[in-house]
This record gives structure tokens, C-alpha cells and sequence, in this order.
């Protein structure tokens, strides 16, 4: 049903579309327990989807209650994903998990030139709350728009090595001059 491919293993899709950079980027910054996030090779894009939704039609629970427009949509790609039982059409896409953000935090410290500054970096991320002390030092500190910067540039190249690894080809519609 649900595919997640192995490092540089083939995507065979006979109509392969290209997804866009940012569908991909988007779907790893706002990556949470509650759903997942999958790319449809068929149609070339990030579907999104609730686990209990997914579980539910996986279960043949056909009776989701009623249904709003977009909740109906999502059911039907629900429906198309438990369908696709061979995993070629729907691939997980890359999670909060596989980008490490905690990695990317100390290799950004790395990058601080003041050293009185990268080092109240380091010990904010020591310890229980690392995200949120970190998030706070760097705001005291001036740091935090640069931070977003250099994690926004990691999260695009990590989804590009991401989609090179797994042969799916990108949009890049995220610079100024969007080229394929």
C-alpha cells in the first residue's frame, strides 16, 4: 500500500509528473504525529493525510461520518492509496525525522562568528526544551532570521538529495527564477 523507497531504489510510474520543491519543503516543516505526507508520482504533488483517517479506510471503515469537501477529498486519496497496493503511485515523503533539525542546529553554531554568541548557542540546546531555548538565544542574540535562513537552505537541499535518491524529479519553484 504505502511505499517508502529504499536509497536509490527505481520509481517505475508510467506518467511520473514532477513535484514542486516547495510541496516538499512545506510537508517537512509542518511534518506532525497526526499525519503523514506522501508524494503522488500519478499526479505530481504532496497529498497530506490524517493516520485515523488513512487507518480507518485501510480497516474498510466506510463509515468516516459526514463529510466536508476537503474531508471528502482526502478520503477518496485514502481510498486510491490503499488501492495501490504494489507502492508504486504514493512514496512517503521525507518526515521531521529524517532532516534532523537538531544536527542542523549545531552545524548552524558552527557558522556563528562571535564566539560569545555561538557559545550561549551551545548551551541552549543542552538539556530538556533544546528547540525552544534555542529558537530563544538566537532571537536574544539577533541570530533568528539568519537561523531560519540557514535552516530554509538545509530543509531544500536535504529534499533535493532527498528526490535525487529516490529518481523523483523536482520543480524548483522556490528561487527567484523558478527553473525545472
Amino acid at each position: 500500500m504505502r511505499s517508502s523507497l529504499a536509497l536509490g531504489q527505481s520509481v517505475e510510474w508510467r506518467s511520473m509528473k514532477p513535484v514542486k520543491l516547495s510541496d516538499l519543503v512545506d510537508a517537512l516543516d509542518f511534518d506532525f504525529d497526526e499525519q503523514g505526507s506522501w508524494v503522488d508520482l500519478e499526479k505530481g504533488c504532496v497529498v497530506c493525510l490524517s493516520h485515523s483517517l488513512l487507518s480507518a479506510v485501510e480497516e474498510g471503515d466506510e463509515d468516516v461520518g459526514s463529510l466536508g469537501e476537503w474531508e471528502s477529498e482526502e478520503l477518496e486519496i485514502a481510498k486510491a492509496m490503499v488501492a495501490d497496493s504494489e507502492g508504486g503511485r504514493f512514496v512517503d515523503a521525507p518526515g521531521k525525522f529524517d532532516f534532523h533539525e537538531y544536527r542542523h542546529m549545531e552545524r548552524f553554531i558552527g557558522t556563528v562568528e562571535n564566539s560569545a554568541a555561538a557559545e550561549q548557542l551551545w548551551q541552549a540546546i543542552k538539556g530538556k526544551r533544546a528547540f525552544r531555548h534555542f529558537k530563544d538565544t538566537a532571537g536574544r542574540l539577533g541570530l533568528l532570521e539568519q537561523w531560519y535562513q540557514y535552516r530554509d537552505s538545509a530543509m531544500k537541499d536535504f529534499v533535493r538529495d532527498w528526490a535525487e535518491a529516490h529518481q523523483i524529479p523536482l520543480i524548483n519553484d522556490t528561487s527567484a527564477n523558478p527553473q525545472p
